[in-house]
């Protein structure tokens, strides 16, 4: 989504420190932004568009509720104010409440029909509830307005990858290292176009989260296919699945100097040089190969579970991953974050469906303490003090009988060894996953369970519960075939 309006061109009292909160405001300067806004407000505490300016500045803060309290005063003070009716439906956006952001947006443009942040914004929204068709026309008209911004061809690209326009979106997506909020990937050197490239070196670099390498990773066999030399420069955690699985040339770490190379490519601009679409997404019966030594470790450790609790034959195994990473230092990830991910309590119905299952916690980070106090009921496990990196987390997967989680890399793991993987899915949903399916084209044993409301996990999870209730007979009768 596009960021704030701050609008300088109006700037009664005195000019100078609002003038200076805006210029702190537009420089990202945003807690002396906010500062020099209250000092602007206890002397003028009525102005319109000082309390558009500061609205948005708390909505690009984080602090929506505050935020929505004086675009609201904004607003009625000058209906007519274009700005704050978009940084109105900015900060609503960001709230979910979309059916009053479009409405918000709507505002804006009767009184500014070529305001391209809220027809950008508004088609976000719009895709936001999956209306993707009528978001796209309010996507172009931004575009074609301000043919040179990055947010709204990213906006757009989203859009279109959303709908399942993998051709045109994925071009549209290369706006992406324009954006502000995007840092680039600061490697140097011609980007690979997908052409041929015998006697000459790709290095293919991280691009995102865990989950983005994961995803992407099945790329690199087509990618060597084409030439010669392919070099994969990830993170230290992903070295040895990703080599193992996808056999480059070379891996390298992200903190090793970089190495000699002829052309590069970000792992996500992957399937725009191969010419990818929906139909020719490849390996989705899975690509990931797991360490057999780690497996067999891990088989031992679960039977040894089996033998504890008192199982005379193996019991359903369930892995739980029930949130995110927060990337509190990444202010759009860790709004993300914060709609895709649950509580462990949340998952207490899976309970009552498998009443006799063991569960293991494949949660990492600060909410894996919650696994120290499951919901009544709940046999669950936690080995993850065990896992150094994601080639333990995949052994450890291949010894489950599935996996259940929220949208994080732990599922790209599951999913890409084609183990039966449920994911819980937020109601913006990550384009990746496209519109009204609760399948996916880039993970055959993938099944999607998508909030039908923002922030309400109760639908999905009662649909999730009754499906479990039927498969884990025929989990049951595979085990015991076993």
């Amino acid at each position: 989504m596009t960021g704030d309006t701050a609008n300088a061109a109006h700037l009664p009292g005195d000019p100078t420190l609002h003038l200076k909160a805006t210029e702190l405001q537009l420089a990202g300067q945003y807690e002396e932004a906010a500062s020099t806004y209250q000092h602007a407000l206890s002397s003028t505490p009525n102005d319109p568009h000082i309390l558009s300016n500061y609205g948005g500045l708390l909505a690009a803060k984080g602090s929506f509720d505050q935020a929505f309290i004086f675009l609201s005063r904004a607003v009625s003070l000058a209906p007519d104010l274009a700005d704050a009716w978009c940084n109105l439906g900015n900060a609503l956006q960001q709230m979910q409440r979309y059916d009053d952001a479009i409405a918000a947006y709507a505002r804006c443009l009767r009184q500014s029909p070529e305001h391209t942040m809220a027809l950008s914004n508004l088609g976000v929204a719009l895709d936001a509830k999956g209306e993707h068709a009528a978001a796209q026309n309010f996507h172009r008209v931004a575009v074609r307005l301000a043919p040179n911004n990055p947010e709204n061809h990213t906006n757009h690209a989203l859009s279109l990858l959303a709908a399942g326009d993998y051709p045109a979106g994925l071009q549209e997506y290369e706006w992406r290292w324009r954006v502000r909020t995007t840092e680039h990937h600061g490697i140097p050197g011609p980007t690979w176009n997908g052409a041929p490239f015998e006697g000459r070196t790709l290095l293919i670099h991280t691009e995102g989260g865990f989950g983005d390498m994961l995803q992407f990773a099945r790329f690199i066999p087509l990618a060597k296919a084409r030439g010669g030399r392919v070099i994969v420069r990830l993170r230290s955690e992903l070295a040895a699945l990703i080599e193992r699985s996808t056999t480059p040339d070379l891996i390298v770490m992200e903190s090793d100097p970089l190495p000699d190379y002829d052309i590069q490519i970000p792992v996500l601009s992957l399937p725009l040089a191969l010419g990818t679409t929906l139909e020719t997404i490849p390996f989705p019966a899975g690509y990931l190969i797991t360490d057999s030594g780690k497996a067999a470790r891990w088989r031992d450790i679960l039977q040894a579970d089996d033998t504890s609790l008192g199982f005379s034959s193996p019991p359903l195994r369930i892995g739980l991953v029930w949130a995110g990473a927060p990337h509190r230092g990444v202010r759009d990830a860790a709004f993300v974050d914060s709609r895709r991910s649950t509580t462990l309590h949340t998952l207490a119905p899976l309970v009552a469906a498998v009443p006799d299952a063991v569960f293991y916690s494949l949660q990492i980070g600060e909410a894996a303490s919650q696994a120290k106090s499951p919901p009544p009921g709940m046999s669950l496990i936690d080995h993850t003090a065990l896992l150094k990196s994601f080639d333990d987390t995949a052994a450890l997967i291949s010894q489950l009988d599935m996996v259940i989680a929220v949208d994080t890399s732990t599922a790209h793991v599951a999913a890409a060894q084609g183990k039966p993987t449920w994911m819980l899915s937020r109601y913006d949903q990550c384009w990746r996953w496209l519109s009204g399916r609760n399948d996916s084209p880039w993970y055959a044993s993938l099944r999607l369970y998508q909030q039908e409301t923002p922030l309400d996990w109760s639908t999905p999870l009662q649909k999730m519960t009754l499906d479990l209730k039927i498969i884990s007979r025929t989990l049951r009768a595979e085990i015991v075939a076993a």
